[in-house]
């Protein structure tokens, strides 16, 4: 008996790190797809609903939402640098009207592009342009930049802004969403306290969340490789 314990415990302990493993290889690529949707819907009616009745604000406006749809269907080229029928790109909404909001929501746009075209530092340095204090564009903003830092192998601070971002939008949304790549990577680091840490808040802060209701598992997972 106890040897066939130690033998579950054994092939346990080598699926939390396989599972660990896939979790970073999966995601070589930023983990953005969520963040990337949560942009576009919630970024959009932000930009809708505040529009100031100013020529300038409009015309930024029209400029961004050429580029959207170049988004949309993933065109992040054309979106980010323009096209050849008028379109400037994100880049120069951005810069040409700064001070708007329609260029603030550029520079996320443009970062993500970033990310997408696989110029991840490119992408951190423009998303970390967004000026935003609410409780979902800007942590969603703040999470892509985490995934952004795990592309480059920068761990530390992958977790670190996914933990951040957590805590900025403490809602059960996005803060699950960022506690599980976090606690992820932490396992991948072999930081398993913490890794049981971002876990167990998603189980007790976040517990209507999607993300709770196999939480468990993962928890159970992290402290078997303690073991």
């Amino acid at each position: 008996m106890a040897e066939q314990k130690k033998t579950n415990e054994a092939l346990n302990v080598e699926e939390a790190l396989t599972q660990s493993e896939a979790f970073l290889i999966k995601n070589k690529k930023p983990i953005i797809g969520v963040v990337v949707a949560i942009i576009v819907i919630i970024a959009g009616v932000t930009l809708y609903k505040n529009l100031y009745a100013q020529p300038r604000e409009e015309k930024a406006q029209a400029a961004l939402y050429m580029g959207q749809q170049y988004f949309e269907t993933n065109n992040f080229e054309q979106a980010l640098n323009g096209d050849s029928i008028g379109y400037a790109g994100f880049l120069k909404v951005a810069d040409e009207y700064s001070g708007t909001k329609a260029a603030n929501l550029a520079k996320a746009y443009a970062g993500i592009c970033y990310a997408k075209l696989g110029k991840t530092q490119e992408a951190i340095d423009m998303l970390n342009g967004f000026d935003g204090n609410d409780q979902m564009v800007a942590p969603a903003i703040k999470g892509a930049i985490g995934n952004c830092y795990a592309q480059l192998g920068d761990l530390d601070k992958a977790a670190s802004t996914l933990l951040d971002a957590a805590g900025q939008a403490d809602n059960n949304t996005l803060s699950p969403i960022f506690l599980m790549q976090a606690g992820e990577i932490l396992v991948k680091q072999g930081k398993i306290d913490e890794a049981v840490q971002a876990y167990t808040t998603i189980k007790d802060k976040y517990f209507a969340s999607y993300q709770a209701m196999n939480i468990d598992k993962y928890i159970e997972q992290a402290k078997l490789l303690k073991k």
